[in-house]
This record gives structure tokens, sequence and C-alpha cells, in this order.
């Protein structure tokens, strides 16, 4: 759904967009459409043209790996740090994995043709979605690691802890198939290991909504990709 027109300031939720100097964002905001993102809409299926480049504002979106018979496992996340649409500023028209709204996001969307323009235009703009592009590759090769070398749990944890950043809130709307999906394990796993943090104290999970009540106790049981992912980005987004 798109909203009305933005003023620069609006933009500034982005952590690249935010980064911008006031001129060259304000030059950019012409170009930009605020836009709502209902949870569980494709934005591009794998092997899609990439129509917009997604600065996102708020929410998340999850980039995924298809199998051939239909599942899928997540490779990367997408918050307020970065953009979807990242295959456009590297020359490629079409997006190798499939990107999916998993929770509402509120965003700043940009047509392809003058995203890259402006891309290879823009000194700053090109310098932070470089920057960017780093974080994403790390996050995917830390998700790699992270799917072979640690437990579920710790997963579950790690993601549980992102989603929370990415929405600015405790309470996750969620369903435990989606988690099992996000997580690549099946789901009474997920079910087993959502019993146990809430018999833990970490979290209170009822149907649809898990809502995170010990988030210190949440980090210690999460892997170590967490604190790496969020490194990264103070490193590469927050301090460029």
């Amino acid at each position: 759904m798109l909203l009305s027109k933005p003023l620069p300031f609006a933009s500034k939720k982005n952590l690249i967009l935010g980064a911008l100097p006031d001129k060259e964002l304000e030059h950019l905001s012409s170009y930009l459409e605020p836009i709502t993102l209902a949870r569980g809409k494709i934005l591009y299926a794998a092997g899609d043209t990439v129509p917009y480049g997604y600065f996102l504002l708020t929410g998340m979106v999850s980039l995924l790996s298809v199998t051939e018979d239909g599942r899928a496992t997540e490779v990367g996340m997408v918050g307020n740090e970065g953009m979807a649409g990242l295959p456009v500023i590297l020359g490629f028209s079409t997006t190798p994995y499939e990107v999916v709204v998993q929770l509402q996001c509120s965003a700043m969307r940009i047509k392809a043709e003058k995203l890259k323009a402006e891309f290879n235009q823009g000194e700053q703009l090109h310098r932070l979605l470089l920057r960017y592009t780093y974080t994403l590759l790390a996050q995917i090769s830390q998700s790699a690691s992270c799917n072979i070398f640690h437990t579920v749990k710790q997963r579950l944890c790690r993601w549980l802890l992102i989603g929370s950043d990415r929405v600015h809130s405790d309470t996750l709307s969620l369903t435990q198939e989606f988690l099992s999906q996000m997580i690549g394990t099946p789901r009474t796993s997920v079910t087993m290991i959502a019993r146990s943090l809430q018999k833990e104290g970490l979290i209170n999970y009822t149907r649809g909504t898990i809502q995170i009540l010990d988030r210190t106790g949440l980090e210690a049981a999460a892997c170590e990709c967490y604190g790496i992912v969020n490194e990264s980005i103070t490193r590469y987004i927050i301090a460029a």
C-alpha cells in the first residue's frame, strides 16, 4: 500500500538513508515512494526481474533459498539497516533468491533504473550500499555456519532476537510453522524448544505470538552469530 509522499527526514529511519548528507538525501527523496508491505508478501521470487529496491524503515524481509520441491530456508535477513534489491546495484536485473516479508514493513521504494543511476552517481550512497553488501555477504556466510554447527535452540533464540531488533518490539507475531521454515527444522522441534524457553522464563508463547520476557537470558542462550552480525552492522553501517 502506497502512502503519502515522504519528507526527507522520514527516510532516516533507514540506517543507509539516514547516513546520507542532507543534500544527497533530499535529492534521492524525489525518487522514493513510502509503502507498507504486509507480512507474507513476496517482493520477488528467485529468477524474477527486480522492479524496485526497498529501503526498510521498520519490519523485516527474509532472503530464502527455495528447492525445486518447494522447500525453503532462510539465508539472510534485511531490516532497517539495509535494502532489498541489491542485485540491481551489482549490475543484475534478476534475483537469485526469493525475498518475502516476514514481519510487516514500512519502506521507501525506488524504481530499479533510478536506484542504479543514483548508485553510480551518488558518492555516499555508492559507498554505503557497497558496505551494506559486504555486511549481507558476511551474514549469509554466518548463516551457513550457524545452520550446520549450532543447535536448534541457539538458532531459534538468535532469530527471535534479530526479529525483535527489526520491529523494535519484544512482541512478535509468528507461527511455529513460519519459524520452522526460517531456521530449517521440523515444526515439532520448534514446538519443543519454544515450550522449553517458556519454562525457563525467557519467552511467553501463545498461538501466533511470542513475547520476549528475558532478553539477557535469551542472548545468553543464543549462538554467537547474533553478536557477530550486529557487530558487523555497527562497524560498517552505523559507524560509517
